[in-house]
């Protein structure tokens, strides 16, 4: 069956950086640091201080107060980037087979903090007197379902659960399952709010996280003295659809999804497999599916989380991948601005690989300061740039071995 191309034609985010795109994508340009002291909750007892949080999070600004009570955070942040993405694709509901609409979004940990609160709540007064709504606000699924609840999506509703993968998992899933002929649509991304007490001191205890107390200091990828990433929360939500539908309907288009790479290291927990190997098997394979050669590749979003194995591991397998022409694209994480959102991670970089197609434009990796010889390739320092990039790729890699690349094509329709 010949292959159907898929377009990207609606965004929404919220993030550490903005409750919407348009101020996500500015104050990426402006290499704005969404990194600050933690907010929702006492953390001084705690080794962490530091998070990438929404900032100002009202959610009744878009969504029903009735629903907001029967959303846990991660929910609310799907939501809200839902509806800017269905609005900002000018889709008529009225005039499609919901059928043929699909949703898949991500999340790696969903309401946790409604299960924290709980939890303490059922330890006073009994726990068979939990909420009614505490298992279907905050299981995993549910920001997926609420979505397709909203809109009517009646194709397949999934939530990949793949750690740090999962937005990455989530746009490559509904990639092909749109080229195969599955749906003409769907809604996918991944959404996070894990900037909670028992989060933060899990990652904490496997020594993930930085300690430090000094925001431009924190979230370093690739600098030498990276140790440990900083917790981001937020969602990315992308409205993908089939390109003849697209035209058709007179849908403006941001980029074509044309690759997608899916692997396992099947080696460790929560290392990379040495050298980066699954990584580099993903990356190749994003490539490869879009039938392409590795030298037409101009950027990479990497996953760049600021912790020692990652950044030297990703390094390496780009190296492998990309050989002498590793040296002679931009490689950055912009994770250096919004932390590490978890599951919410790869959709909204790819967003930010969406727009830096669009402008021509390679956000930079901030608070870049000491060099490490074992992370030597371009990194856009600390300075964002203009550039002339047609294919640009986005990588997530996440404990448990998952790896997750979306391969997208400059727009020039």
């Amino acid at each position: 069956m010949e292959k159907r191309r898929v377009v990207i034609t609606g965004m929404g985010t919220v993030n550490p950086l903005g409750h919407n795109t348009a101020d996500s994508w500015q104050a990426v340009r402006e290499g704005v640091c969404g990194i600050a002291p933690i907010t929702q909750y006492d953390s001084s007892a705690q080794k962490v201080h530091l998070a990438a949080e929404v900032k100002d999070w009202d959610p009744t600004v878009y969504i029903d107060k009735r629903e907001v009570r029967h959303m846990a955070r991660y929910t609310q942040f799907a939501m809200a980037s839902a509806k800017e993405a269905m609005a900002d694709s000018g889709l008529d509901l009225s005039a499609e087979n919901l059928e043929r609409c699909a949703v898949i979004v991500s999340s790696g940990i969903g309401g946790i903090s409604t299960t924290e609160s709980e939890q303490t709540r059922c330890l006073q007064r009994g726990f068979d007197k939990a909420s009614p709504f505490y298992i279907p606000t905050s299981i995993a699924n549910m920001a997926a379902g609420q979505i397709a609840i909203a809109f009517g999506f009646k194709g397949m509703c999934t939530c990949p659960v793949t750690a740090c993968a999962g937005g990455s998992n989530a746009v490559g899933d509904a990639f092909r399952h749109i080229r195969d002929g599955y749906a003409d649509m769907a809604l996918c991304g991944g959404a996070e709010a894990a900037v909670t007490p028992l989060s933060i001191g899990g990652f904490t205890s496997m020594r993930a996280l930085h300690v430090g107390d000094d925001p431009s200091r924190a979230s370093i990828p690739f600098d030498g003295e990276r140790d440990g990433f900083v917790m981001g929360e937020g969602a990315g939500i992308l409205l993908l659809e089939e390109y003849e539908h697209a035209v058709a309907r007179g849908a403006k288009i941001y980029a074509e999804v044309v690759g997608y790479g899916a692997t396992c290291d099947a080696y460790h927990i929560t290392a990379p497999a040495p050298g980066g190997e699954g990584g580099a098997r993903a990356m190749a394979q994003a490539i490869q599916d879009a039938g392409i050669t590795a030298d037409q590749v101009d950027y990479v979003n990497a996953h760049g989380t600021s912790t020692p194995l990652n950044d030297s591991g990703e390094t390496a397998a780009i190296k492998t991948v990309f050989g002498d022409h590793a040296y002679k694209m931009a490689v950055s994480s912009t994770k250096s601005m919004t932390g590490h959102m978890l599951g919410a991670a790869g959709a909204v970089e790819a967003i930010f690989t969406a727009l830096a197609l669009k402008d021509g434009y390679l956000p930079a990796t901030i608070n870049y300061k000491t060099p490490d010889p074992a992370c030597d390739l371009d990194y856009v320092p600390n300075e964002g740039r203009s550039a002339d990039i047609h294919y640009a790729l986005s990588n997530s890699l996440g404990f448990g071995g998952h790896n997750a690349c979306v391969l997208l094509k400059k727009w020039e329709g």
